[in-house]
Formats: C-alpha cells, structure tokens, sequence
C-alpha cells in the first residue's frame, strides 16, 4: 500500500492540536516524552513540523493502518499482539463513528510487502501514528517504540 502526500491544512486546526497540551510550551509538544527517547534523537519541535510528516488518506487505509498498529509489534514485527480480525472490527467501528466526511492522517506512506516507510511525528526510533476528526471527535492512535 503505497499513500500519496496530502497536507493537514486541509482540515481544522484541532487535528494538530492533539500533539500538543493547553498550558504547555507546545513550541516542544515532545517535552513530556523526552525522557523515554533514544538519547541523541531527533524529531519535530512544534505542531507545523507534525503536520509536514501526515498525509491525508481514506476511511478505508485508516482502517487498515489501524488494525496494523493494534495487531504488529512495531519493533520486531512478525507475532501478532491480537487477534487480527478483533482489530479490524475494531477499527472499521472507529472509522463508522467519525461518520462520513471524516478526515483522516498518517505519518505511514508504504506498508507494501517487508518494507515500513513513515515519516517521525515524535523522538523515538520508531512512530507510527493515525488520527481521524469526525463528528466532533479527534481520534489518535499512536505508537511508538526503541530497539
């Protein structure tokens, strides 16, 4: 599955606002995470950096990047964490009650057969992340993960 760029700008401002918490320097919206990233790494320092990294996709990739997170071990993938047909009801239930017209995001741009391309929205080695905005809600599931 090979995913296109798109900007978040496209779609209200609260999508990337979830990085980031009210009465905080949001300038580091990582600050509160730094201590369990890998010493010397490097990621996005404030909201505008997080939006470069997402691209937008449809309800349908959303659904199936998150049935990917919630079952692969994001650093040594191969044994499924869940039951991979729970997850992907799961997940298709999260995309219905966003409802149409929903918009959805990833740092995710390959997930094609042993290949794991994306773009860092935080200081770890590995994040992956899918947010949704729908109906008044903000949906995000990230994970992220050190060797």
């Amino acid at each position: 599955m090979r995913i296109e760029q798109s900007s978040l700008r496209t779609v209200p401002a609260d999508v990337c606002a979830v990085f980031s918490l009210p009465g905080r320097n949001n300038d580091v919206p990582q600050r509160d995470w730094e201590q369990y990233a890998a010493p010397g790494a490097i990621g996005p320092n404030s909201p505008a950096e997080v939006d470069e990294a997402l691209i937008e996709v449809d309800p349908k990739c959303a659904t199936d990047l998150m049935a990917y997170l919630a079952v692969d071990e994001l650093v040594f993938p191969g044994r499924p964490r869940r039951d991979r047909a729970h997850a992907r009801r799961a997940a298709a239930r999260v995309v219905e009650l966003l409802g149409y017209g929903s918009a959805w995001h990833t740092n995710i741009s390959d997930l094609s057969d042993r290949v794991r391309a994306w773009s860092s929205v935080t200081r770890h080695t590995f994040d992956r992340v899918v947010v949704g905005t729908g109906n008044g809600f903000t949906v995000v599931l990230l994970q992220v993960g050190e060797d």
